[in-house]
């Protein structure tokens, strides 16, 4: 791998990590904050990256509070301090009192969210990366978007993944504010009208965090095909018109990757600890039963073995529209399938949880349906247990939780768009095809359609639906190479350096970074 060869060191810059490598450095076991899908993704890759061998360092805020409540057991020691102390750690957390006491980590737009990204990023940009030298940043998300225009004003190659949609647009003077000083690398962001002058521009013309982070990374990375041509398509609004043009400009210079993420190879329930029986796809009937039955009973379900389950297991926000749609049809849904005892578990943190647990309370399904605090655990065995994953989203990027469930034998009910018609196809019984069950409109109608269709399957012989689940349980675990993925990462790694390097030539002038003191 080249990157490896050449001995690159990378550093990873992101808001969120589900889990860090171990040896990356004292403590790093101690090292959760997952807000969402990013999460996993990026901690899949440091995982892969770390593995074979690279040179890779992570910065991620200090989530002091987060941490402790994600590994109790360790609450005592001051991990923190002791980090500080080994030269060698390649852990880098970034310390600012605005995300030291969060319970919880929710990555939105607000006003506390923009105050941590600023934070996160001024301690990145004056401390972590003199501190490290990196040959080439990694950034994720709009909570990062800052950073490839500073990398790009020193000289350093950068690559930009993009994740959500809700970013920012924030004004010079307010990214002043919190101690980042934009005059050096000003000119390299994208704003809402074409600038004059630092001056003119400071106070008048705000900064859009996730464009700015598209436009000035030498690279960009996207998840899928079909979430890029949805965003780029000019017959819709999903993406505002600068957005899809810097887009599109990226995409035509050959400056934007498309690399599918895969799930973290511990999502494998032959091995998944968090299983009370771990099966593979020659045993998955049986034992996804009996994981089914313990789930039901830590939820406080009913506990029936022959009850259809769905999981539904992505953020549960009020801005997106399948989170609303899916509580406007779920007494609907609860009261068409009372017969066949359909139950739904949701294992999702959000703003709008409270609302999904009113409306069960309301329909006093609590026998029925359960919704709770997003759990890593819990998240695991929900797959097990369950027959279905529901997915209605509007947009999705990466469609990681429908690739997941395929490898637990749990199929998707969906809608058809994005990243999920890149790996979801619809299943023809007949045919004995497909992985899940997709509905074109995101309506009402159309989801109820999917979960008809979905109980259509669930009432075949169980021959049947076994040799189906298996089928796509065998081709969900063929499909999924850490080896290759890791292989993807270096090569991306290799063409950012490569195409950094082409324009260093014909652009010499650059500012050099000078390293922190020891």
């Amino acid at each position: 791998m080249n990157a490896i060869k050449n001995n690159l060191r990378i550093l990873i810059v992101s808001p969120e990590m589900t889990r860090v490598p171990c040896g990356m450095g004292p403590g790093s076991q101690t090292i959760s904050a997952r807000a969402g899908g990013l999460g996993d993704i990026c901690s899949t890759q440091i995982h892969a990256l770390w593995e074979h061998g690279a040179n890779v360092h992570l910065a991620i805020p200090n989530y002091r509070n987060v941490f402790k409540a994600t590994n109790p057991c360790v609450s005592g020691i001051d991990i923190h301090s002791r980090l500080s102390e080994f030269p060698e750690n390649r852990i880098h957390l970034a310390q600012d009192r605005s995300f030291y006491y969060h319970p919880k980590l929710f990555v939105t737009a607000d006003q506390e969210n923009v105050r941590i990204a600023l934070s996160f990023q001024r301690e990145v940009i004056n401390l972590i990366i003199p501190e490290v030298q990196p040959d080439l940043i990694h950034c994720y998300g709009w909570m990062t978007g800052l950073i490839p225009a500073m990398a790009r004003q020193y000289g350093i190659p950068c690559l930009f993944t993009m994740y959500r949609l809700n970013s920012p647009k924030l004004l010079l003077s307010t990214i002043e504010d919190r101690g980042i000083d934009p005059a050096v690398f000003w000119n390299h962001c994208f704003y809402c009208r074409m600038p004059m002058n630092y001056q003119e521009t400071r106070n008048s013309n705000p900064v859009d965090l996730l464009t700015s982070g598209l436009f000035s990374a030498k690279v960009a990375n996207v998840f899928s095909h079909s979430y890029l041509n949805t965003l780029i398509d000019d017959s819709n609004n999903h993406a505002d018109v600068w957005l899809k043009a810097v887009l599109k400009d990226k995409l035509q210079s050959g400056n934007l990757c498309i690399m599918p993420p895969i799930p973290d190879p511990s999502f494998n329930p032959n091995i998944d600890r968090a299983l009370i029986r771990r099966y593979g796809p020659n045993n998955h009937f049986t034992e996804k039963l009996f994981n089914k039955l313990h789930l039901q009973a830590l939820l406080n379900l009913r506990i029936d073995s022959a009850a259809p389950l769905c999981f539904w297991p992505t953020r549960l926000d009020s801005s997106r529209l399948g989170c609303r749609l899916m509580v406007e049809v779920l007494p609907e849904v609860l009261e068409r399938y009372r017969e066949q005892r359909l139950q739904l578990v949701f294992v999702a943190d959000g703003d709008y949880q409270e609302h999904v647990r009113t409306t069960i309370d309301y329909l006093h399904a609590s026998d029925r349906a359960a919704v709770c605090d997003f759990d890593s655990q819990l998240y695991r065995l929900a797959y097990a247990g369950a027959e279905f994953v529901l997915m209605p989203m509007q947009l999705d990027p990466c469609a990681l939780p429908c690739k997941i469930g395929q490898r637990y034998g749990t199929l998707s009910i969906a809608h058809d768009t994005c990243a999920i018609h890149d790996c979801v196809e619809d299943l023809d019984m007949a045919g004995q095809t497909g992985t899940g069950f997709l509905f074109k409109h995101l309506n009402r109608e159309g989801l109820i359609w999917a979960v008809d269709q979905a109980m259509a399957f669930y009432n075949q012989s169980r021959e049947f639906r076994s040799e189906q689940v298996q089928r796509i349980m065998m081709k969900a675990h063929m499909q999924i190479d850490p080896e290759q993925a890791a292989q993807q990462m270096m090569d991306l790694y290799t063409i950012t350096v490569n195409h950094f390097q082409t324009d260093s030539k014909a652009d010499p002038k650059r500012e050099q970074l000078d390293p922190i003191a020891a």
